[in-house]
């Protein structure tokens, strides 16, 4: 399996590969010929995709093979024929600059919307090399047409440029003959707080599985007894456990496969099962039992060949009782088992799990650290909660890291005990331990829990690495059942909603501790990477691509404006700016995620929900390319992630406590600027910092 490159030519596309199953990566970019996928795949899922059209491109889990370069734009169409559809109209949606790495690179991001929106329309823009020299001088460089569902949104970079100058005007014109020229404005970048000298950080140093990680929330808890409370949450999990197998035959008719009714830990992997040939003729079909070894005695014909099929040797251990009370069997993938099976000596059965004796194997307990000095429901609550997919092993050290400044910087920095004397602040740092201890010990890729929801046909040992349910597409709005996009009902699907809403324990918790202390007010929800910002609405429905009702006016102004303050927060650790063009609600700037946790905590609770997706991609200055980083990055890097969202964390927690001492409430107006018969102009205003709001035709954002 490989973390690869999937270019696909729009949104639908995305959609497309969804509805198919394809383990697609929480990311997402606008490139040369369409928008740019990450999906984990078999050589054969490649050359499958290849065959249905698909662009599949380089490996990025193996660096050394990662492609080089990306398709360049393609050619400008025909500009006289656009230009024959008459001067159009260009509205300026942002233009902005910002650094980020390497070392201070500085990036210009422009979005632009026009009113001839046909394909034959190019827009370009070009800038100036700083305030007062003529635009033009610093360069110039053609956009990209974003389309959603077929609509046209507006015209952007495939990804933000980088200058060495910092532009002050940007001017944009169209093949069409449209214009205009604004102010670039800075994208994050505050003043940096002059640190306090005595501000410890820096707790993590290497990648922890759920054992490690949850010890160290124990150990926190018993350390600062003041300043935290250990929640059990009410749902243990399946367990870091499964059934133990073994599969007898080659040819698909003739094989069969058993399964312990016991987990292989709890006795499981004890049983053995052999296939004896009686050396006789003429011998019947049967089964003996002695304690866990379990004999099948095959049958033969008056020549003394072995007649017994796969389907008949599965009747005749479900027909014995001792044998039915310890192990299952099945024919392979619903075949009907016509096939004759051969002789096989004692197979002991296996549950297959590498991971330690030190990882556990019953169900998991999964525990929220409270923190705070007011712990009675009289604060804003905040809730922090990482690691919903499990090959994301840099999540939970953002979590453990945020937990360990908060507790060891009370005593001796002020803004820290503010923090913590004024808030009540939850912190689950591994919501999915069973799926997280098999990815980091059995199949690296895993996404899911490790429930298995699959009948025979589907639960032979081959397919141990494709069960599970995505936590994260089974909570109960905008879900697959209620027919979302971006979930699946394939027992087998990476984005796999579950037998129905809510109906894994992992997702449970999230719900009940929710509700149990509803003072929660906001919540941030980790996953890696791509380096995103979002939150609400994260699902939409495929018919017109209709979205959850978007958040209020007011709301969404608080989610940009926060935005400011949080991503300011995650820059200050080495330089990292989270793109403009990846901060925005999730089915502006990502895709539709059926069921996932910000929209249950928003639309059923009022939470203020948001999801970082850490590791930023990074800017390769010798090639002009964007590398992604991966699931699981060099420690060296997953370390500076999970120390700058880490500082993320804090700082939505900074957001959370200004947000509780601010007693203006949000308001906005709209005013009609302008109408006729094609169109209506109008402005919004509000008490806050303007938000960004973009619509299509149909209207959705």
């Amino acid at each position: 399996m490989a973390l690869v490159r999937v270019v696909v030519p729009d949104q639908a596309g995305i959609d497309r590969l969804q509805r198919m199953g394809v383990d697609l990566a929480e990311y997402t970019k606008p490139v040369a010929g369409g928008i740019e996928v990450n999906a984990v795949l078999s050589p054969q899922e490649s050359t499958d995709l290849k065959a249905k059209g698909f662009d599949v491109r380089g490996a990025i889990a193996d660096q050394a093979d990662a492609a080089k370069v990306r398709r360049q734009r393609s050619q400008a169409l025909n500009s006289l024929a656009a230009q024959a559809q008459g001067t159009d109209t260009l509205t300026a949606l942002r233009a902005e600059w910002f650094t980020s790495l390497p070392d201070g690179q500085r990036f210009l991001n422009v979005e632009v919307k026009t009113s001839d929106s046909s394909a034959t329309n190019i827009l370009t823009v070009a800038w100036d090399s700083g305030r007062g020299t003529e635009i033009g001088s610093g360069g110039t460089a053609t956009m990209s047409r974003f389309t959603d569902d077929g609509q046209y949104v507006y015209d952007r970079f495939n990804s933000p440029l980088p200058v060495n100058v910092t532009p002050s005007k940007v001017r944009i014109t169209s093949t069409s003959g449209g214009s205009v020229t604004v102010s670039v404005t800075k994208w994050l970048g505050e003043p940096r707080k002059k640190p306090n000298p005595h501000y410890v950080s820096d707790f993590v140093d290497h990648y922890m599985d759920p054992e490690e990680v949850y010890q160290r929330i124990d150990s926190l808890a018993k350390e600062f007894p003041e300043l935290t409370q250990l929640i059990n949450l009410p749902y243990k999990t399946n367990g870091y456990r499964r059934a133990a197998q073994a599969q007898f035959g080659t040819a698909a008719a003739s094989t069969f496969y058993v399964s312990s009714k016991a987990y292989g830990s709890d006795g499981g992997n004890d049983i053995s099962v052999a296939l004896e040939n009686p050396g006789t003729a003429g011998a019947a079909l049967s089964v003996s039992v002695t304690g866990k070894d379990v004999v099948v005695h095959l049958a033969t014909n008056a020549s003394g060949q072995v007649t017994s099929t796969a389907a008949q040797v599965v009747a005749a251990l479900g027909a014995d009782p001792a044998a039915a009370k310890q192990l299952t069997a099945s024919t392979y993938r619903g075949d009907v088992g016509a096939g004759v099976v051969a002789a096989a000596p004692a197979t002991r059965l296996s549950d297959g799990l590498k991971a330690p004796a030190s990882v556990k194997r019953q169900p998991f307990q999964v525990q929220a650290l409270r923190i705070g000095t007011k712990r009675n429901g009289s604060r804003p609550g905040v809730f922090l909660y990482c690691q919903e997919h499990a090959r994301e092993w840099v999540t939970p050290l953002t979590c453990v890291e945020t937990a360990e400044r908060l507790l060891r910087n009370y005593q001796h920095d002020p803004a820290t005990r503010k923090l913590v004397d004024n808030l009540d602040i939850f912190v689950v740092p591994s919501v999915n331990p069973d799926g997280a201890n098999y990815s980091m010990y059995d199949y690296n890729f895993q996404r899911r829990n490790m429930t298995n929801h699959c009948g025979p046909a589907d639960s032979d040992p081959a397919r141990r690495n494709a069960w599970g349910v995505d936590v994260n597409r089974n909570f109960s709005v905008g879900s697959y059942f209620d027919g979302y996009s971006g979930g699946s009902a394939n027992c087998r699907g990476e984005t796999y909603s579950g037998p129905s809403e809510l109906s894994e324990p992992e997702a449970k918790n999230e719900v009940w501790l929710t509700q149990k202390y509803s003072n929660i007010k906001f919540a941030m929800n980790t996953h890696s990477y791509g380096g995103y910002f979002m939150w609400p609405p994260g699902a939409y429905k495929l018919d017109g691509r209709q979205t959850l009702p978007p958040v209020d006016l007011g709301t969404e102004t608080y989610f940009w404006s926060a935005s400011e303050h949080i991503l300011n927060a995650v820059q200050q650790r080495r330089g990292t700016a989270i793109w403009p063009g990846r901060t925005g609600p999730v089915t502006d700037v990502l895709y539709s995620a059926a069921g996932n946790s910000a929209d249950e905590a928003w639309y059923n609770r009022g939470i203020i929900g948001w999801d970082f997706e850490v590791g930023a991609d990074k800017y390769n200055a010798r090639t002009g390319e964007y590398d992604e980083v991966g699931f699981q990055p060099d420690f060296a890097e997953g370390h500076e992630e999970a120390m700058e969202f880490a500082n993320g964390q804090i700082g939505i927690l900074e957001v959370a406590l200004a947000y509780s001492e601010d007693k203006r409430d949000p308001r906005s107006s709209l005013s009609v600027t302008g109408q006729d018969a094609s169109s209506t102009k109008f402005t919004f205003r509000t008490n806050r910092r303007p938000s960004i709001t973009r619509s299509t035709a149909a209207g959705r954002r």
